[in-house]
């Protein structure tokens, strides 16, 4: 598995954009029409919900102590061993938070495919890639990095004392913005042509509606990834 993960670990930025057109993929609905003419709510409440809690723990996470793990020649590579933050309640909240959005997503396009499908594999992906990143940090940190897994899991969330975090650190919002602007635009861009092409309830069947909703959004969310990278390629914001 660890073979597997390293392999993946070189394209774990493409898997973002591949699963969210693996969306799109016709599927039995995850809500029928069997639960009552307003069956399409709970795909939409439940779904967003998830997902909007998967981006606050990616904002959380990297507005408090963001871990340098980008790789390096497409390998696993970390400057050092960070335990603070929300590292300190579970030890992969970057990777928590990617499932919960992506699974987020999932529901709220009433995907059953997708759901069980699509899910399960991309977390055997995921489970892979963890693996190999241990097997790194375990060779270099050594009893460090033993000592932080007897104390932190490596998926479920210890929410015990999470605001005592948050009270002692500062949030670095622009760090969050800057390091995020990508993953954001494409998921907001998803969520609302999720929103307005799969359920037309919202707009009254009104195709005109519709595209004008999705052109103005699409505008808003262009505009901001442009601002953002502005700022930071420009130097205004730093990480």
């Amino acid at each position: 598995m660890i073979q597997i993960g390293n392999f993946f670990f070189k394209y774990r930025n493409f898997l973002f954009i591949v699963l969210y057109l693996l969306l799109f993929i016709p599927s039995p609905p995850l809500f029928g029409e069997k639960l009552g003419p307003d069956h399409y709510w709970m795909a939409i409440i439940l779904g967003l919900g998830i997902t909007v809690l998967g981006q606050l723990i990616r904002g959380g996470t990297i507005g408090l102590a963001y871990i340098v793990r980008g790789g390096r020649d497409k390998k696993v590579y970390a400057d050092g061993l960070v335990t603070e933050g929300i590292f300190s309640h579970v030890r992969n909240p970057l990777y928590v938070g990617n499932i919960l959005m992506l699974l987020g997503v999932g529901i709220l396009a009433n995907s059953l495919l997708y759901t069980f499908v699509v899910m399960p594999i991309f977390l055997f992906i995921y489970q892979c890639i963890v693996l190999a990143e241990e097997n790194f940090l375990r060779n270099k940190f050594g009893t460090d990095f033993e000592e932080y897994t007897k104390k932190v899991h490596r998926w479920i969330p210890n929410l015990s004392g999470l605001s005592r975090t948050f009270a002692s650190m500062e949030f670095q919002w622009k760090r969050w913005l800057i390091k995020e602007y990508n993953t954001q635009f494409i998921w907001l861009c998803g969520i609302v042509l999720i929103l307005l092409f799969k359920y037309p309830q919202l707009t009254n069947s009104d195709t005109h509606v519709r595209n004008i909703l999705a052109l103005v959004f699409l505008l808003i969310f262009t505009g901001y990834y442009f601002l953002i990278r502005y700022l930071k390629k420009s130097g205004r914001w730093v990480a």
